[in-house]
């Protein structure tokens, strides 16, 4: 059987990912594709406990956060109910709103980024991404659409969200022999952002 791909949408919050997942999920099965959508935090109990922390109902400093993402994207991984990695090994493409590259910006952003590496090292070995499709947005226009939610969590304020998208770029250039990165601009429409990722997949699956 053919394994499956694992495609991941990276950006920083209220870039779109979860609109153009689902976008290109769609198109995908319209191919023939079979695909199961998934994000980070997961909604399992390591990730619950996350999304608390997030909104601020539990109290963490940074380097918990940090082991917390990395114990749930573990679990995200090898879960035997639903975890990333049968998934693939099923020839099912998996498409995931964050994965490790979140956690070095996010993370890496607060405490040292070596570190966060280093933690996130297990995760690496184990699954690679296909292709990191970065969505890339002013963060004025992020923030604006985050605020529009009506609560923000943790990172979800200006001067972090620019601090983010500058490690991202950092990251990229660090990074760009070991990960297949796409940047993809959207300053437009989403249909028009959509097609841009259309393309990237088109690229990966040879259609």
């Amino acid at each position: 059987m053919q394994r499956g791909k694992f495609i991941v949408f990276e950006g920083i919050d209220g870039s779109g990912k979860s609109t153009q997942i689902k976008l290109l999920a769609n198109y995908l099965r319209e191919k023939g594709v079979s695909v199961y959508t998934t994000c980070e935090p997961t909604d399992g109990p390591i990730g619950s406990v996350l999304h608390q922390c997030m909104t601020g109902r539990i109290p963490a400093d940074e380097k918990t956060i940090a082991a917390l993402f990395v114990a749930d994207r573990l679990d995200h991984l090898n879960n035997p109910v639903n975890g990333i990695l049968s998934k693939i090994e099923a020839g099912i493409t998996v498409l995931s709103d964050r994965y490790y590259l979140s956690s070095y910006a996010y993370n890496g952003a607060h405490v040292s980024l070596d570190w966060v590496m280093q933690a996130n090292a297990m995760c690496a070995e184990l699954l690679r991404p296909d292709i990191n499709i970065y969505i890339d947005i002013d963060p004025q226009v992020s923030l604006g659409r985050v605020s529009r939610r009506g609560s923000t969590e943790r990172y979800e304020k200006l001067d972090n969200m620019e601090r983010v998208r500058k490690k991202y770029f950092e990251l990229f250039e660090r990074l760009g022999k070991e990960e297949k990165i796409a940047v993809v601009q959207s300053r437009r429409e989403v249909q028009e952002t959509a097609k841009k990722i259309r393309e990237v997949a088109d690229e990966l699956f040879g259609f």
